[in-house]
């Protein structure tokens, strides 16, 4: 079921589409509802189940009367008809009759189309594009495994790059630009925020009113396509930011969409988001989670996309999310878990890893909810992985420290290994750290110019050494100063500071290293493939650790959180030989001072932190070291 399937089908929904759509499961009504082009017309389905009457109208007879729908005798709420002269490209809308006899048009909720804002129609369109993606497609599965490096380039596509001066780009323009930059940056995938349709530019497409449409802003769907098989082509995974847990209220929307509270509760303590000023879809309600499982099938089927990253899981899971005592409403065990969410986020991901075994689900989801990205038939929610935002939050309070207080803050950085392992972690530096007053991450660091972007080098090193995947919001990889803005582009005339093409140089040759040895991603999953040496020494502000991965070539990462020189610093090794100074953050290509170890030592045969061997190191200030294990005696770890 997980291929490519024609929009040309012009049958009328079966009883079996209508039996799943009302269980629940239906996962493919992208082909099923909506608007279906067929020879000379098109067929129309919508559920509107307290409708009164539901008319097509559009572009197609002047906007006039329309065309009836047919309500079904199966007590399905489904509306159906077949109209004729409806072309490729026709604007057009559903006019619903409410009970009260008031008429309203809304756009189709499974529209592949929309007009781009801030018009709001939806358009008649047969998706049309031949793929050039095979090679990625068949190697995906491998190429995305547990096991395999993660680096993860967070973008909104409005504010990236824009070739044409104070206008949005187009998905075909900025492929070949960001594939381009991404491969040569060394990320491993293009993470973009939400493209499903949105009236509103300054919600970054988190609230999304056309679940199945790629934004208009940016061109038509085959153009979004082309995006995708661009970045495949140049070896770059694709994921994509999608928002199930709340909508717009937007008139043309879903809110209220047949006269009552159809795809949301009724009741504002359950229905309404208080922090987010938007409708909470009723999990509890099949046809609704019909419509959102289609909706993920949706990207994944279609538009080939290799990771859905679940946006506000939390605000799904708890029904007492942003409310205070009495604004919310308990569930049938008196609990605060929204049961039926729960139920919603299982389904989802056994039907996204059934259908698709080689794409991963990934929650942003910040509180202790046990068991995210473990799968269902343990008690999990079945994620493949989560963010991990404990990392980020207590990572980048660590850092906005003066160094020399850093001392009294050392646990900030020691306490993440302990629940390192308990779910698949990515670590994230998105786009929430650099918005709403918060600054950029350069504008977070403390000190000078130079201590500022020594500590953001330092933070990247530690962040790439550390177990779990990696993400970055566009920008950070150059330092830059400004907290973003969706409104331009990324200051990319700041690459012309030496410091920020510097930081840059070193982003890429941190995701280079990562990629070459296993031992820095084979085990992000497992405490096999982390080791402790030096965790206790805070006076110093110093950390050190081995990644491992079982094939006998181990990773020491030093870091040295102080802008103090510390020579002669002993470090012990699992084994003897050279240990080759692989990277180091401190070095003048990357805006450092040039300490370091003239290029790696031989370890010597004195026991330290319980290895058999050491290193007496040099350790630059606020600087991060990656030594690999060339050779040498021993190896057990």
């Amino acid at each position: 079921m997980g291929g490519d399937r024609s929009d040309q089908r012009a049958a009328l929904l079966d009883a079996h589409d209508v039996y799943l759509f009302r269980e629940g499961s239906h996962a493919r009504l992208y082909d099923r509802m909506g608007c279906v082009l067929g020879e000379g017309g098109a067929r129309f389905a919508v559920w509107a189940p307290n409708a009164r009457s539901v008319r097509v109208v559009g572009s197609f007879d002047g906007w006039g009367e329309g065309a009836p729908l047919v309500l079904r005798a199966d007590d399905s709420g489904l509306w159906e008809g077949e109209l004729a002269g409806v072309a490729h490209g026709d604007l057009y809308k559903f006019r619903v009759e409410r009970a009260d006899g008031s008429l309203i048009d809304k756009a189709d909720p499974y529209a592949v189309y929309a007009e781009a804002p801030p018009a709001t129609a939806s358009r008649a369109w047969r998706l049309d594009y031949a793929w050039g993606d095979g090679d990625w497609m068949a190697a995906r599965g491998r190429l995305q495994a547990a096991d395999r490096a993660m680096s993860i380039y967070e973008v909104h596509l409005g504010s990236w790059r824009r070739p044409r001066a104070g206008q949005l780009p187009g998905y075909r323009e900025i492929a070949p630009l960001l594939a381009e930059y991404v491969r040569a940056m060394g990320f491993t995938h293009v993470e973009l925020l939400p493209v499903a349709e949105h009236p509103f530019y300054g919600s970054w497409g988190y609230q999304s009113t056309g679940y199945f449409a790629p934004s208009a802003r940016y061109g038509p769907p085959e153009d979004f396509m082309f995006l995708v098989d661009t970045l495949h082509q140049a070896g770059i995974g694709v994921i994509l930011d999608w928002v199930p847990s709340h909508f717009p209220s937007d008139a043309h929307g879903l809110a209220e969409f047949d006269g009552t509270h159809l795809y949301e509760h009724a009741d504002p303590r359950q229905g309404y988001h208080p922090e987010w000023h938007s409708c909470i879809f009723n999990y509890g309600r099949h046809e609704v989670c019909a419509f959102l499982l289609s909706s993920a099938l949706n990207w994944l089927d279609r538009y080939h996309i290799d990771a859905l990253r679940v946006d506000a899981v939390a605000s799904m899971l708890y029904l007492d999310y942003g409310r205070r005592a009495g604004e919310w409403i308990p569930n049938r065990h008196g609990g605060k878990e929204n049961l039926e969410a729960v139920a919603f986020l299982r389904r989802l991901n056994e039907a996204v890893y059934r259908d698709h075994p080689d794409v991963h689900t990934i929650a942003e989801e910040s509180t202790a909810w046990p068991m995210v990205s473990r799968p269902t038939y343990l008690g999990g929610l079945g994620f493949g992985m989560k963010w991990n935002m404990g990392w980020m939050h207590d990572t980048l309070d660590y850092l906005k420290h003066d160094p020399i207080y850093r001392k009294f803050h050392h646990g900030r950085l020691t306490f993440s290994i302990w629940y390192a392992f308990q779910e698949n972690f990515v670590l994230p530096l998105s786009h929430d750290e650099v918005v709403y007053g918060k600054g950029s991450l350069i504008a977070r660091m403390p000190g000078d110019d130079w201590q500022r972007f020594a500590g953001l080098r330092s933070l990247f090193g530690y962040m790439w050494a550390h177990p779990g995947k990696k993400l970055l919001f566009m920008g950070g990889e150059f330092g830059q100063r400004a907290e973003w803005t969706h409104e331009g582009e990324l200051d990319w005339a700041a690459l012309d500071n030496p410091l920020q093409a510097a930081l840059r140089l070193w982003v890429g040759d941190l995701n280079r290293l990562y990629r070459e040895h296993p031992a820095l991603h084979a085990l992000d999953f497992d405490p096999a493939g982390f080791r402790w040496v030096d965790s206790e020494n805070a006076d110093d502000s110093v950390l050190a650790f081995l990644r491992l991965a079982g094939d006998g070539r181990a990773v020491l990462v030093v870091c040295n959180f102080t802008p103090l020189v510390r020579h002669n610093y002993v470090v012990g090794v699992p084994a003897g030989g050279f240990w080759r100074e692989a990277l180091n953050s401190d070095g003048m290509a990357y805006g450092g001072s040039g300490v370091g170890n003239f290029g790696g030592m031989e370890a010597a045969p004195a026991p330290a932190h319980g290895l058999p061997w050491s290193l007496a190191l040099t350790l630059p200030p606020l600087g991060v070291m990656y030594f690999v294990q060339e050779s040498g005696d021993g190896g057990g770890h």
